[in-house]
């Protein structure tokens, strides 16, 4: 049921992140990968700083996989058209610098990334303000 650790305030913690993930909007959930990619990023940097060659590595896999397979496959090229299209791209990008930066320990490349995952991370928060939105999001069914 747990993933195998000798702590206990892990246990907690992904308990806490587990019970979190269950009670989000949809949007609340992209928010939680941007941060969750963002983490890893900062892991990767810190890692990269610290010669920490294997744990570097692992950080950037993991904020590459939020990116590619949480934020990027959500993305609804048909409702979404154009803006799907080049937030796709965009997340092109950052998946390429990130292996970029894991490559070569570029330090710029890291920063790149998650420079551009704050911008998108801020332009999702200020649409949970929007009232548009907080309606849409009252008027959907519990799943």
């Amino acid at each position: 049921m747990f993933p195998s650790s000798n702590s206990p305030s892990k246990a907690y913690a992904n308990i806490g992140i587990e019970t979190g993930v269950m009670s989000a909007s949809p949007h609340k959930l992209i928010l939680m990968l941007f941060d969750g990619a963002l983490l890893s990023i900062a892991k990767a940097a810190h890692c990269m700083q610290a010669g920490q060659v294997a744990e570097k590595g692992q950080a950037v896999s993991r904020a590459i996989d939020i990116i590619d397979n949480a934020l990027k496959a959500s993305l609804d090229y048909k409702a979404g058209g154009e803006l799907a299209e080049r937030l796709g791209s965009l997340y092109d990008y950052i998946t390429s610098q990130l292996l970029q930066a894991n490559l070569h320990n570029d330090v710029a490349a890291l920063d790149e990334a998650s420079r551009l995952l704050r911008e998108l991370k801020t332009a999702w928060e200020e649409i949970a303000n929007d009232p548009a939105v907080l309606a849409h999001q009252a008027n959907k069914p519990a799943a």
